[in-house]
């Protein structure tokens, strides 16, 4: 149960996110989702291996060069998904940044409830 309300908060965030940037385009809700689940699988499954390709560059950078391995995998979703657009791999930096505050904030919500409870 968990695990189906971060994946709606991820496709919150997307939602918003795409109607807040003007270089980032999605459908409707349905399209949000299915980018908060293939996001998720690619940092998952192909996320890790770039990672550890790119292990040199990363540390020589000081690991901002994970931001563009971010970018990378939003551009991949790009291409994956027909109703998700990203014009450059620029705006990709930016939704990736302000993708992981926003789920962030949604999650630390989620964590404040079950304090609560």
């Amino acid at each position: 149960m968990n695990l189906i309300i971060k994946l709606l908060l991820n496709a919150i965030a997307v939602f918003v996110l795409a109607h807040v940037l003007n270089g980032v385009n999605v459908d409707g809700y349905i399209s949000a989702i299915i980018v908060a689940i293939v996001l998720s699988i690619l940092n998952l499954l192909v996320k890790p291996i770039l990672v550890i390709f790119t292990l040199p560059i990363t540390i020589l950078t000081l690991g901002l060069f994970l931001l563009v391995i971010n970018a990378l995998l939003i551009l991949l979703a790009d291409k994956l998904i027909d109703g998700f657009e990203v014009i450059n791999i620029w705006w990709a930096i930016l939704f990736s940044v302000l993708l992981s505050i926003l789920q962030s904030l949604l999650h630390s919500f989620l964590k404040k409830d079950k304090n609560k409870a």
